[in-house]
């Protein structure tokens, strides 16, 4: 296996060939649990684990997952979670002795080749036998600061570039760890991952950045309304 050396946020990071495919690395599921972060108890499915065998996707969630709080997680933008494996390098780096097995970060799909730059809003992907559509990335919340017990934990999966990605299901199937991915079609004028992220963290009112946000049909509404809001405040009319 060969791999490229690419830069998120001024840090390299291993990438595979893109001549190479993309795969399933681990699918990880969970049912809400309590947890407790600096006081205070909070109901949470973030503590997701690997399981073995095939899994119906279906058109909220995988079979065997939950979402605790369907006001901010969950729904059909927010179907299924994936991760790149490529980012925990990076992690390991910057949480010494932290135990990091897939599934850590809460993902329900830990990948191998699909990153934040190369993924547009709008993309369709075959993973298994389910077909599945890239819809936005993972604001980090509380409940990811209490799974590593971390106050900074937020501002740094943040800052970090290293979102993940959110699918919404457009056709349900099983699936399994070891599964090939494939992109059906890309929507190369959607805004990427990594540029909403850009957005949410590092330039805020980037005009170019705000207009394809809002152009991007496939983002879902409450988004583009967020970034046309933005957009407003910077004193210039959308075209």
């Amino acid at each position: 296996m060969t791999f490229d050396n690419i830069e998120v946020n001024g840090k390299t990071e291993k990438q595979r060939h893109p001549e190479e495919p993309l795969k399933l690395i681990s699918v990880n599921v969970a049912r809400p649990r309590l947890a407790i972060f600096n006081g205070v108890t909070v109901s949470t499915g973030i503590f997701k684990q690997p399981v073995a065998g095939s899994l119906q996707l279906r058109t909220l969630n995988l079979d065997g997952d939950r979402q605790a709080d369907l006001s901010v997680h969950g729904g059909p933008y927010k179907a299924v979670y994936g991760y790149p494996s490529e980012h925990y390098a990076f992690w390991r780096q910057e949480l010494p002795g932290t135990d990091l097995p897939w599934g850590a970060f809460g993902e329900n799909f830990t990948t191998e080749g699909l990153l934040e730059n190369d993924l547009h809003i709008g993309d369709r992907l075959r993973i298994g036998a389910a077909i599945v559509m890239v819809r936005q990335p993972r604001l980090p919340c509380l409940k990811l600061a209490g799974k590593f017990q971390r106050d900074d934990m937020i501002e740094r999966f943040l800052f970090s570039g290293r979102s993940g990605f959110y699918f919404s299901v457009e056709q349900e199937g099983p699936v399994q760890a070891g599964d090939a991915i494939e992109f059906l079609s890309r929507d190369e004028q959607g805004i990427t991952i990594h540029e909403i992220n850009q957005l949410y963290a590092h330039d805020r009112y980037n005009r170019t950045l705000l207009e394809k946000a809002i152009a991007t049909p496939a983002l879902p509404k409450d988004s583009r309304d967020y970034f046309a809001q933005r957009l407003a405040a910077t004193g210039v009319a959308q075209p």
